[in-house]
């Protein structure tokens, strides 16, 4: 893509020229492609620590006198002159990329997708080249658009500041996979980031610990009325009992796959969006990422993926659904729920009086009331969840709303997948 002739007899001798291949990925097999030589006698294409570890990707010659032959990698490691030749190659490829961003930005950004592996690796690894690079490395829009930092945050400041004064910056890293999402936010005003590399995270990790009060947040981490928290959250439309009946009847029917959880919510999120959709936690998300590229981190990319089923309560469909579990379970949830209340107002009235006592005190009968109190509305509760799980299983449009969102999420795969498809066609007759 582009060179950099070095050419320095000051505090040492160095000449040589590095270039930019066209790279998108695969870090490891393009190392070792820059040549050592002393006086040009060839001493090693293992460079690590001579030259700056991001810029081992780069290609090239160097031929210096100032650098011994005969002597350990290790040495050269720790060399004072050596340490200086690293420094200045530094400064030297910063100064080139600085120079082109100013002089072509078109051409810079045009080869932006391509250089931005090295840059990136260059902020994580370096502190010193961070402060270099912040000028000129870009960030990308859906739209295509390129942006330096102090760009876009001026450009989203206006619309994209929470309620706490967090400036908030939303990304895809599938704008396919996720392009529900993305046009959700786009449809609120807001800017999204393409973050596709394998490095483009963990650089927005280090912006959020290098810029004051700015945040990434993945599209679909959340529903897009919670991305950017302005407000409070709008309130549901239906009552608690009928929210937590109904997020039992869904969270009974999510199917069982290996290595992840469902959790199940009702939010207000108005008609026009769909009825169901899953989101990921944006921080879990990250630690399982960075868990898979860190040892020390190893815990995390060993936990199950954990989903959020959010059931939007103003859509037709939900409203329809729960409709039909007030007339299936009302008579028969009734009674249960009537005697979990007189339970529950037992049991209160027991661990108040309990409480007055010290633990000495309380009688075998009394712990074996409480006891046996607990066991009844534990009972009760599962007789419930049962009777809401029951109805769930018997109606196709829950079944169908969740594979509907499981579909959109990647989810949807073999048995249950072809189970959706004789539905859907079942359902279109």
């Amino acid at each position: 893509m582009f060179w950099i002739h070095l050419n320095v007899d000051y505090p040492f001798n160095l000449t040589g020229v590095l270039y930019f291949p066209r790279i998108h990925s695969n870090i490891e097999l393009q190392r070792n492609k820059v040549m050592l030589y002393c006086n040009q006698v060839f001493v090693t294409d293992q460079v690590e620590g001579i030259v700056p570890d991001f810029l081992t990707l780069l290609h090239g010659v160097i031929d210096s006198p100032d650098i011994p032959l005969n002597v350990s990698r290790s040495y050269l490691q720790s060399d004072g002159d050596v340490k200086k030749i690293s420094t200045y190659i530094t400064k030297k490829v910063a100064d080139r990329l600085q120079s082109l961003f100013k002089e072509d930005r078109k051409g810079f950004e045009e080869k932006w997708d391509s250089l931005k592996l090295f840059i990136n690796y260059g902020m994580l690894s370096q502190e010193d080249f961070f402060e270099r690079a912040k000028d000129f490395a870009l960030l990308k829009d859906v739209d295509g658009k390129y942006f330096t930092y102090d760009e876009y945050r001026t450009l989203i400041k206006d619309n994209q500041t929470d309620k706490d004064g967090q400036l908030v910056c939303l990304y895809t890293n599938s704008k396919d996979e996720q392009y529900s999402y993305v046009e959700a936010a786009r449809a609120k005003g807001y800017s999204v980031l393409q973050l596709e590399g394998e490095l483009d995270v963990p650089v927005a990790s280090l912006l959020e610990q290098k810029l004051e009060k700015c945040h990434f947040v993945r599209v679909d981490s959340d529903i897009v009325e919670r991305l950017i928290q302005k407000d409070d959250a709008p309130k549901s439309n239906i009552d608690e009992a009928d929210r937590e009946n109904l997020s039992q009847v869904f969270r009974s029917q999510m199917p069982h796959i290996d290595k992840a959880e469902f959790s199940a919510e009702v939010q207000a999120m108005g008609e026009e969006v769909q009825p169901i959709l899953i989101t990921q936690s944006e921080y879990m998300r990250r630690m399982k990422d960075m868990g898979r590229l860190q040892a020390g981190m190893a815990f995390y990319a060993q936990m199950p993926d954990a989903y959020n089923v959010v059931l939007n309560s103003d859509h037709a469909l939900i409203k329809r659904v729960l409709e039909a579990c007030k007339q299936t379970t009302t008579d028969t949830l009734q009674p249960i729920e009537a005697e979990i209340k007189g339970l529950e107002a037992r049991l209160a009235a027991l661990h108040q009086q309990q409480s007055a006592k010290k633990p000495e005190e309380i009688t075998e009968e009394e712990k074996a009331d409480a006891s046996k109190t607990e066991k009844e509305i534990a009972d009760l509760r599962a007789k419930k969840q049962s009777t809401l799980a029951d109805f769930g299983k018997n109606n196709d449009i829950v079944h169908q709303l969740i594979d509907l969102a499981l579909l959109q999420n990647g989810l949807l795969k073999g048995a249950a997948l072809d189970a959706f498809l004789k539905r859907s066609v079942s359902l279109i007759k």
